[in-house]
């Protein structure tokens, strides 16, 4: 079996290859392809200095001093607009423990696999020149589909592999082991702790024993990272198919403590009655509920967040302790966590706000339309069906069978009625104030008249439904009687109810209620 390479990638290996220079994929894309899964990028390795590659690729850009050349393409595919080429290189000491002092460019393949973190990204590989000939990169094509499944080593062909650290064996043992001596690893980058972790969690791979001693003991280390970097990891985390597995090991290796603490005070903090879970693990159940569901990162962060008010709202003991307030304490627990971790304004007010509100009360025909109204005031339109999500995840977190039950139907029903126009003469392109104008009539019955027999006409043909015509058509109805008037007015009060309850009734079956 071949691997699937989308075609600018062939086409920059095959014009650095040849210019006589090496060039292979390198890192996540190789480990990518060998389990199965479809790179996020693609990233390539070459001995051409970053000064060749520009000149190689002239529609290329080079800003960083790692020698990253960023090639541009006229790829459809987002991911394949841009594709980076880092010559060989090496890294001297790490002295903040952030941040190689100096960069050094590395002749052998070899030398630059050995700066890597871990075995399962220090993988190359080579495509094999058969499936190059007559690539041109600035031809536009879409990115090939991913293998189905894994590939082992006796069926990769079309490329040949580069693995001098047994990244294949790791990769088929299901170990994250780190290049080298992982104390050394960690000393260079702290940051590399985070990394392995969420690794471990976005592949459900062990992380090898000696590592975990280095992940444990360097752990401290991460005082030292930017926290955006560590922001990033953790967004990484929380973006994964199973999260709580990261969140886990973050909790045991003591790394939460480091630049989330608030979240670990919910660990072995018991509920009430109403709950089997402790607070630590509801919230990470909710969380793998929202992941589980797709949902955006602004949805998995609220699940995760919406009961940390909790242990510090937390009064008695027990089946009646309560908790009364942790949904305010959670907003500004939520706030200011997510300005600690630079998390933008926006993201971080739309997960305080999700947090405040997630306990909003919704019961069929206990609460009045006009308090569901004031709460669609409060969280905005547009986030009613991201607040909704984080009730699911809670539910489902709580361990109850039925994420969405009638009652959230119903929620989900009067929410989309209450924001939609409803059938009513504030539709038309004329009003009281305008017909008496024309009309030369006071404010009465016969304006009422006017504006319900106007109303049959338009929702009869929507088209009539002009400044200009319905102004002609109620200076008519002036001169009609007012029995008439009231013939044409009953007919459009009859076909406005009915048409109301029509658009009603499609609401209600598109979420199953009555």
């Amino acid at each position: 079996m071949n691997f699937q390479i989308p075609k600018e990638i062939r086409a920059a290996v095959a014009i650095l290859e040849s210019a006589g220079f090496e060039a292979y994929l390198v890192g996540g894309c190789v480990r990518d392809l060998l389990i199965g899964r479809s790179p996020q990028d693609w990233d390539v390795t070459t001995n051409a200095k970053p000064e060749k590659i520009q000149e190689l690729f002239p529609k290329s850009f080079y800003e960083n001093k790692f020698g990253t050349v960023s090639v541009v393409t006229d790829s459809d595919d987002p991911k394949l607009r841009t594709i980076e080429i880092t010559p060989f290189r090496l890294e001297g000491k790490y002295s903040d423990k952030r941040h190689p002092d100096e960069i050094k460019f590395a002749e052998k393949l070899e030398d630059d696999l050995a700066r890597r973190d871990f075995t399962v990204n220090a993988i190359a590989a080579r495509i094999e020149m058969g499936q190059l000939k007559g690539e041109h990169l600035s031809e536009r094509v879409r990115a090939s589909e991913p293998p189905k499944r894994g590939l082992s080593a006796s069926e990769t062909e079309g490329v040949s592999l580069i693995d001098p650290f047994g990244g294949q064996k790791d990769l088929e043992k299901k170990i994250i082991r780190a290049v080298g001596d992982p104390f050394e690893r960690f000393d260079e980058d702290a940051l590399r702790i985070m990394r392995a972790i969420r690794l471990s969690s976005e592949l459900d791979f062990k992380i090898e024993e000696k590592t975990f001693s280095a992940l444990k003991e360097k752990a401290r280390l991460l005082k030292l990272i930017a926290m955006e970097r560590i922001r990033d990891e953790f967004s990484k985390t929380l973006m994964s198919e199973v999260p709580s597995r990261g969140l886990e090991k973050m909790r045991e290796l003591g790394i939460l403590k480091i630049f989330l603490p608030e979240l670990e005070e919910g660990w072995e903090v018991g509920q009430n009655k109403h709950h089997i879970y402790t607070v630590w693990e509801h919230n990470v159940k909710a969380l793998d509920c929202a992941a589980k569901e797709h949902w955006p990162l602004v949805v998995r962060m609220s699940a995760l967040f919406h009961d940390i008010g909790k242990p510090r709202a937390k009064h008695g003991d027990g089946p009646d302790s309560t908790f009364y307030n942790h949904d305010v304490i959670g907003e500004k627990m939520s706030s200011k966590i997510l300005s600690r971790m630079k998390y933008g304004k926006d993201f971080t007010d739309k997960v305080a706000k999700l947090v405040r509100f997630h306990l909003f009360y919704y019961n069929v025909d206990e609460v009045s339309e006009s308090s569901v109204r004031r709460l669609i005031r409060r969280v905005g339109p547009e986030d009613m069906e991201d607040l909704i999500r984080v009730r699911i995840c809670d539910r489902i977190g709580s361990g109850v069978p039925k994420a969405e039950p009638y009652k959230l139907r119903h929620f989900r029903f009067l929410v989309e009625k209450l924001q939609r126009d409803p059938v009513s003469p504030k539709m038309m392109k004329i009003n009281g104030d305008k017909i008496k104008m024309i009309t030369g009539n006071p404010q009465g019955i016969k304006i009422g008249l006017i504006i319900n027999a106007l109303m049959e006409e338009v929702l009869d043909d929507p088209e009539k439904n002009t400044e200009e015509y319905l102004e002609k058509r109620a200076f008519e109805f002036n001169s009609l009687s007012e029995s008439d008037l009231k013939k044409l007015a009953e007919a459009g009060k009859s076909k406005k109810i009915g048409l109301e309850e029509e658009e009603i009734s499609i609401i209600k079956k598109k979420h199953y209620v009555k």
